[in-house]
């Protein structure tokens, strides 16, 4: 029996983006390329399950990887005891846009009366043709909103210029893909070739 899949692809595109490496420490630096787990998370802005995820397979990088530095004013948990807030030092990505290719899986195999992978991917896709969200999609860290998120467009290209090799790259930061412990995970020497990035670990 032949197993049936579901898979999903999708745009994005946006000003900045940061994917940030963890080794990086308090003036990240962003990985060139979307990690697994930024990418699930696109998705999970349009929709979210508890028995169904999306899985990233690989992704086409659609315009010349750029990196530029950026300060914002840090006002969260990690600032220092007695201050309102510090000044963030980063290096992100400018001008950023991706295709992103998956499928939808699961966690049990679907059943004639409830099928998550089916629901999932038809929710996602609907939605995604017709802008709506869950919640706002973001490129990484939430104030880089996209200026596109939605279906494949015939007009964007790879850049097949691309070519690189990440050393080492984050996979997941968690042991299952939802309600999972934190368990990073790393991928050794991912290729970029031709614009393209496959995720496999």
């Amino acid at each position: 029996m032949i197993e049936k899949l579901y898979p999903v692809s999708f745009e994005i595109a946006g000003p900045a983006a940061m994917f940030a490496r963890p080794d990086t420490g308090s003036s990240p630096i962003s990985y060139p390329a979307p990690t697994k787990s930024a990418l699930k998370s696109m998705t999970e802005c349009v929709a979210l399950s508890k028995t169904a995820y999306f899985e990233p397979q690989r992704v086409e990088i659609c315009s010349p990887i750029v990196f530029r530095k950026y300060s914002t004013n840090y006002g969260g948990p990690l600032r220092k005891s007695g201050t309102v807030n510090f000044q963030l030092f980063a290096t992100i990505l400018e001008n950023v846009c991706y295709k992103v290719h998956g499928m939808i899986l699961s966690y049990t195999p679907p059943q004639s009366f409830r099928n998550p992978q089916h629901q999932l991917q038809e929710v996602l896709l609907r939605r995604l043709s017709m802008g709506q969200f869950h919640s706002t999609p973001f490129l990484g860290w939430k104030e880089f909103v996209p200026t596109y998120f939605g279906p494949i467009r015939d007009t964007t290209v790879i850049d097949q210029s691309i070519h690189l090799v990440i050393p080492s790259m984050l996979a997941t930061m968690y042991s299952r893909p939802t309600d999972g412990a934190v368990s990073p995970r790393f991928m050794q020497d991912v290729k970029i070739e031709h614009g393209v990035m496959f995720y496999a670990e």
